[in-house]
């Protein structure tokens, strides 16, 4: 199983929005020396908890100050956006780190609808337009024909290449599923959106309406999981109470800084809060480093996939990177990079 990195840039509290964009650089170069497959990064607006609002601008920092990792999104909310300019950024983007750059696109505002009219007057219908800006991507990403009657035959998306960005579609429903297997794009599930609700059925819908595509004659499906590995069961435990603690917070719409784990200690919890609490707990992947790539692993089986992105929300950079390098170690990540297109193929090898 391949193992990658999603990152949201989360804001935490004592330490400037800002701070976040840079620790996910530094996160990022980390990840590529423990062998991690790819490092994909979020989109969010109007938001005190994430700080990553421009993805295409934080993978060109992160392309540029890697070799090897694959870097993209996860995704770009398509909706707010021409089509012909996302495949503009990642055309760039992928002239940076040639046959590097994932193209993750998502339907969800990833924000509220005020700021969703904020970046587009037309945010109304726009993501009933979702399947055909895809379809217009898909063409202007690869550089082929839109088609002899299309408005924008003529036009291009610079600068073309060798090499053209893996699109991807992302999702926490059916629908998602479906335009994926429409397209014959990857898929990628987020796990840690729905704690796993509709996981099953999702991937089911994805594989059984599948068409091949050039690219990728076969279905390939990952998931987007949140995890957290320490040294021992306590340090996981103090670092799961922060995001336990932030989920309060989530669950209301409140959207704010991550707290720390101190924070979190001292918090005074009614006990309904405390029975929540518990019920996420048990379904949290948190633990040592090896108890947490066997959920991992036991998830991927039951679930048919070949690659889990992992999402660490840890208040602590240092103990993030801990946690990843914890989980490099338990599944003997050494190196190496592969597309998904190529990483089906020699699976089925």
């Amino acid at each position: 199983m391949l193992l990658s990195v999603l990152d949201q840039s989360t804001i935490v509290t004592g330490r400037a929005p800002g701070a976040s964009i840079r620790e996910s650089l530094a996160l990022a170069k980390h990840a590529e020396a423990l062998g991690y497959h790819r490092y994909w990064v979020a989109e969010h607006h109007n938001s005190d908890s994430q700080a990553g609002t421009a993805p295409e601008i934080l993978i060109a920092a992160i392309a540029a100050t890697t070799q090897r990792i694959r870097v993209g999104s996860a995704g770009v909310m398509l909706p707010h956006y021409a089509a012909l300019k996302v495949a503009e950024q990642f055309r760039v983007l992928e002239a940076i780190a040639p046959g590097r750059i994932d193209l993750g696109l998502g339907r969800a505002p990833g924000s509220d609808g005020l700021t969703a009219y904020a970046l587009n007057p037309n945010a109304g219908n726009a993501a009933d337009m979702f399947p055909s800006q895809i379809r217009d991507l898909m063409a202007w990403s690869a550089g082929t024909p839109l088609g002899d009657t299309h408005p924008f035959r003529a036009v291009r998306a610079q600068p073309t290449g060798e090499t053209t960005p893996e699109i991807w579609i992302l999702g926490s429903s059916d629908y998602g599923a479906q335009v994926a297997a429409h397209f014959g794009l990857p898929y990628c599930f987020a796990h840690f959106i729905t704690s796993g609700r509709g996981a099953e059925q999702a991937m089911d819908v994805y594989r059984a309406s599948y068409k091949p595509s050039a690219r990728h004659p076969e279905p390939y499906a990952a998931l987007c999981v949140w995890a957290v590995a320490a040294d021992n069961e306590a340090a996981a435990e103090r670092l799961f109470a922060s995001r336990a603690l932030w989920r309060l917070g989530r669950d209301t719409g409140v959207f704010a800084p991550l707290p720390s784990p101190e924070e979190a200690a001292a918090y005074p919890y009614t006990d309904t809060e405390r029975a929540k609490i518990d019920r996420d707990r048990a379904r949290a992947i948190h633990g040592t480093g090896a108890e947490v790539a066997r959920r991992l692993r036991a998830l991927a089986d039951d679930l048919g996939v070949r690659e889990m992105a992992v999402l660490s929300t840890v208040h602590d950079p240092v103990a993030r990177r801990r946690s990843y390098t914890l989980l490099a170690e338990a599944f003997g990540l050494k190196g190496g990079g592969l597309g998904a297109g190529d990483a089906a193929r020699m699976a089925a090898e």
